[in-house]
């Protein structure tokens, strides 16, 4: 048989073609189409929209489009730029824009509405679809696609156009990360026509958090998460998400869904077939269009972390991401056919099947490309919702009142957070996290007693199964269990890795206690219509103060004090109502103490007697920052270090290499990394995109402290300081600086251990000081790559002591773990002593993401002395 293959020149063609209609009423239209703006056409080569300009640019057509659009400034965005909400419609529905929200509001929870009225709310709803762009910065084909979107929206006036405007409401989010849009733009511009152009940013495309942006949807840290939440989770929860970014550049052109095996359970079985509707329509406009590469069905498991379009489905929303590969940012870059490879879920081969049945055939990949296809895929979505605005609407509720169904049949019924908690101020936290995601919580003002006695004291609080958002309130605050299957499994037998982590439990991470509670939700509850506030106070009349050692917030309280240049001593020993690990505050400034604990919540409580206390002593933190496209964990690490206002400085090579380290700073973190990109033993890696470092970044941006560095921090520690290395980059100061510790799990086959992203129950020595405040039996979050420490025998054994170990059995509390034997009683968290200072070995993630409250202390005692 001849096969006809087009080439990309004829495919190119035929989408203009296809889009005739559309550049007619350009021609037509008051409007000013993007290239007139800009001065060049979106997704040119070697052209970059910067964000500025495009901010300008919705603010322009908003004026100019007779009412199709609302641009919304949610507010600054993490360095102060500005993060848009641009809502496109008729301008009969732009004008009833808040009266249709709560029409929509009361179909995604029909609660205590019958039947009769919800087909009443239909008949006069509109479709809700969302779409956000370029949430990974580099990924930059969304938020340059965009611009054009919006103005074929609010220019044209074809059937097919007028049809999607009078039945849907488009939200869209036109950068998801507008900073990191800035830096993008800025240094691909810098770089253009030099070796290095379209090279990646040396540095995180976000103040903080890089590409682990789309890991906060479920614990919502950064701002720019939050504005997110509030849209989708309580303005407005949209039918359907599509969330566009790019993937490697050797493979499919372009992903979209569904998504492969596995799925995670407990979402209605409708937004599973929804994602299925949706992303059969955009395969089939992509094909009309001509637009070859396009895969669906494969690469992303539906089973994946809780970022935005994981964590939707489980909010009653089909939440989709489309995956576009990906060039050197605006330089196109060619790809020959035998480079071209299948997938590790779905496509095993790059040819030919029925989720492929049309394989790009190499040759020039521009983000002119990109943009043409995540432009037809977000088009796609707006018109079969048009098409279908009453089935969607109706499916909304049927999802919404199912998932409730099922919540008040199921067990347990409810899940109790009772107000006595190990770290209570933690524990309001959660509850506010579980606000912002559109849960309802309830109060009990007088407590309850169960049915099997036990008591909760007033002020605890009530989450019930029986509401829409069923599936994700079990996910965050019920165990979870990664499956282990045939499609968790390769053919040999090997685990698969998952798409980030094996599970997101809220509570765990937090350290917070929730009870399931199997019998029927009490009565006399109040439900929480406002975040809890938790304003601490200071009692009147005493002579000094303790704070709990055991809250995290103690720490911000204390670094506050220390600001104010208020002593503050610390507790050695248990005395009366003091423990191990809590500080002591001298009484006077009354109007300095009442407003730190306003700010932190923490109440300062009357404190008699003296103690056995230490003098706390400002520690000068540094913290190792490295090029070669930043690093997350580092750049979580500043955020938590900020939001407890500890005071830190970056630590770069150059300083690193210097030497005299001692004179700077008491506390050096490493953060989590390996050895080669910490010392820059790294020379003729490959990177994935280009081959070599040396062609992706310029010489100024090739990190790695090399043997200086070593040698550095081994003096460092010699001379008194302290050495704090945080997961992987524990294995560098067991290596480098000769520790007689050894890691369990390194070198171990996956066969014999895996641990992707899970929790385990750990044991910690209270008496330690860098366990204080701690609960001697509680879980920490392990990460891949993670460690367990064994000391291995010596004449110095004395030197090292653990102070976190590995439970015996039964180790996994929620994820994916094989092999527990091999980490059983194993150390997690190593004290040793190394010349005048000591080196603090972290096995576990203790400040994973910012997100594992429960073993914050853990890092902050090891910063303060």
């Amino acid at each position: 048989m001849t096969r006809i293959r087009f080439t990309h020149a004829v495919a190119a063609a035929a989408f203009t073609l296809a889009l005739v209609s559309s550049s007619a009423a350009k021609a037509q239209s008051p409007i000013t189409p993007p290239e007139k703006f800009f001065g060049f056409r979106l997704g040119s080569d070697r052209n970059i929209a910067r964000w500025d300009r495009i901010v300008e640019y919705y603010r322009l057509i908003e004026k100019e489009a007779g009412g199709r659009i609302k641009v919304v400034d949610m507010g600054p965005s993490t360095m102060g730029n500005p993060f848009l909400l641009v809502v496109i419609s008729s301008p009969d529905n732009i004008s009833r824009l808040d009266h249709l929200r709560q029409v929509n509001a009361a179909i995604s929870d029909p609660r205590g509405r019958t039947e009769q009225e919800i087909r009443k709310l239909v008949a006069e709803g509109r479709a809700v679809v969302c779409q956000s762009m370029s949430l990974h910065a580099s990924e930059i084909g969304g938020t340059q696609m965009a611009p054009e979107l919006a103005f074929d929206l609010v220019s044209r006036n074809d059937e097919e156009t007028r049809r999607i405007l009078d039945n849907v409401i488009f939200l869209l989010v036109p950068s998801f990360n507008p900073d990191g849009a800035i830096m993008v733009a800025d240094y691909y511009k810098k770089t253009l026509g030099t070796p290095y152009e379209g090279g990646s940013l040396p540095w995180l495309y976000h103040k903080y958090v890089g590409h682990d942006n789309n890991r906060d949807a479920f614990q919502t840290n950064m701002v720019e998460s939050q504005y997110m939440a509030r849209i989708l989770f309580r303005d407005w929860t949209p039918q359907a998400y599509a969330d566009h970014h790019h993937m490697g550049s050797y493979g499919a052109r372009i992903y979209i869904p569904p998504y492969a095996e596995p799925i995670r359970p407990l979402g209605d079985p409708l937004v599973w077939r929804e994602m299925s509707w949706y992303g059969a329509h955009m395969a089939y406009k992509e094909e009309e269009a001509n637009l070859s590469g396009v895969l669906n069905m494969a690469q992303y498991s539906g089973w994946g972390h809780f970022g935005f379009h994981w964590i939707t489905p489980f909010h009653n929303i089909a939440g989709m991401l489309t995956e576009s590969a990906t060039t050197r940012m605006a330089s196109p870059l060619f790809i020959h056919p035998n480079q071209l490879k299948g997938a590790t879920r779905g496509l095993p081969e790059y040819e030919e099947q029925t989720t492929f049945p049309n394989p790009w055939p190499g040759g020039w990949w521009r983000l002119r490309d990109i943009v043409d296809r995540q432009k037809v895929s977000a088009w796609a979505l707006l018109d079969l919702a048009a098409r279908n605005r009453e089935t969607v609407l109706w499916n909304a509720y049927l999802k919404a009142l199912r998932q409730t169904e099922r919540g008040a049949a199921g067990k347990p019924a409810s899940f109790v957070i009772p107000r006595k908690q190990h770290d209570p101020l933690t524990a309001v936290k959660m509850i506010n996290k579980l606000l912002l995601q559109g849960i309802e919580v309830q109060e009990a003002p007088r407590g309850f007693t169960t049915q099997g006695g036990i008591i909760y004291p007033p002020g605890s609080w009530v989450v019930p199964l029986a509401q829409p958002k069923m599936g994700l309130i079990r996910y965050l605050l019920g165990r979870t269990f990664y499956p282990d299957n045939e499609w968790t499994r390769a053919r040999d037998g090997f685990p698969m890795r998952p798409y980030d982590m094996a599970t997101d439990t809220m509570f765990e991470f937090m350290g917070v206690r929730v009870d399931p509670l199997d019998e029927p939700t009490p009565s006399g509850l109040r439900k929480l219509d406002a975040p809890v506030a938790a304003a601490g106070s200071v009692s009147s009349g005493a002579s000094a103060y303790s704070l709990d050692g055991r809250l995290n917030d103690a720490f911000h309280a204390v670094n506050l004090l220390l600001d104010k240049g208020i002593a503050v001593r610390r507790a050695e020993s248990a005395a009366g109502a003091l423990q191990p690990g809590d500080f002591v505050v001298a009484a006077g400034r009354a109007d300095d103490l009442a407003a730190i604990a306003r700010a932190t919540g923490v109440d300062f409580r009357p404190h008699q007697g003296g103690t056995q206390a230490r003098e706390v002593k400002r520690l000068r933190i540094g913290m190792y920052q490295r090029y070669l496209g930043g690093n997350m964990d580092e750049g979580w690490t500043r955020f938590l270090l900020e939001q407890f206002a500890f005071p830190y400085k970056s630590v770069m090579d150059a300083e690193l290499k210097k030497g005299n380290l001692n004179s700077s700073y008491d506390v050096i973190i490493l953060p989590d990394d390996s050895t080669a990109a910490l010392t820059g033993e790294r020379t003729g890696e490959r990177t994935g995109r280009f081959s070599r470092i040396e062609e992706e970044y310029p010489p100024e941006y090739r990190s790695g402290f090399g043997k200086e560095g070593v040698e550095a921090l081994k003096t460092f520690v010699e001379k008194g300081g302290t050495l704090v290395t945080l997961a992987g980059a524990s294995q560098f100061a067991i290596d480098k600086l000769e520790l007689r510790v050894r890691n369990v799990v390194s070198g171990q086959s996956s066969k014999d251990f895996w641990c992707p992203g899970s929790t385990l129950r750990v044991i910690s020595d209270t008496s330690n000081p860098i366990a204080w405040g701690m609960p001697e039996n509680g879980l920490a979050v392990y990460l891949f790559g993670d460690g367990a420490f064994e000391i291995s025998p010596s004449p110095h054994n004395d030197h090292y002591e653990v102070v976190v170990r590995y439970a015996g059995r039964d180790l996994l509390e929620s994820g994916w773990l094989v092999g527990e034997q091999v980490i059983a009683k194993k150390a997690a968290v190593v004290k040793a002593a190394y010349g005048q200072g000591r080196v603090i070995l972290y096995g576990i993630s203790p400040q994973h993401r910012a997100q594992t409250h429960g073993t914050f202390k853990l890092l902050f005692n090891a910063l303060v002395k």
